[in-house]
């Protein structure tokens, strides 16, 4: 398939990409990055498409991949927040319940509450996850060390009230 043919296939089906974002995530921002994440993965990978693939499937299971993965990051990024969670509890909550996870309504209320943070504390904990030093964000967003470290220690807090039913 000519990468021509291959991103006008992918342009046509974009409102049916962008209704299976939002069905994964119930909020527009995040179906919108979902959406855009997905094409950029999937116009990287062209060469891997073949003519006997289904595009529309193709691009559907890029979809899930991308939002798992977020998904599993999330997941294991609250676990760093959360400093009372044990190894011991996170293993046996893998080998128990481990498709309890992926479900679409521990997602959603994921999604809600992290996109229900104001956007001045999202940026630098965005960052800090992201593997940013405090010193680094605090020179990105010119702000004071200071103020990035109480951001973050907000943040977190409000995290951990917020989800403490989330497991």
């Amino acid at each position: 398939m000519e990468k021509r043919d291959f991103t006008q296939g992918i342009l046509a089906m974009e409102p049916d990409l962008h209704r299976f974002a939002y069905k994964l995530t119930a909020n527009r921002d995040s179906a919108n990055d979902l959406v855009q994440d997905c094409v950029l993965q999937a116009l990287d990978n062209h060469e891997k498409f073949t003519h006997a693939k289904n595009l529309k499937g193709w691009m559907y299971t890029i979809m899930r991949n991308i939002f798992v993965n977020n998904y599993r990051r999330a997941a294991r990024e609250m676990n760093i927040i959360d400093d009372t969670y044990s190894i011991h509890q996170q293993s046996l909550i893998e080998d128990e319940d481990a498709d309890r996870f992926e479900s679409a309504y521990d997602m959603k209320k994921l999604y809600c509450v992290i996109h229900s943070i104001p956007e001045d504390m999202k940026v630098p904990f965005q960052m800090f996850v992201a593997g940013f030093k405090y010193r680094e964000i605090a020179e990105k967003l010119g702000l004071p060390i200071g103020t990035v470290k109480s951001r973050l220690f907000f943040i977190r807090k409000r995290l951990k009230e917020e989800l403490k039913d989330f497991s």
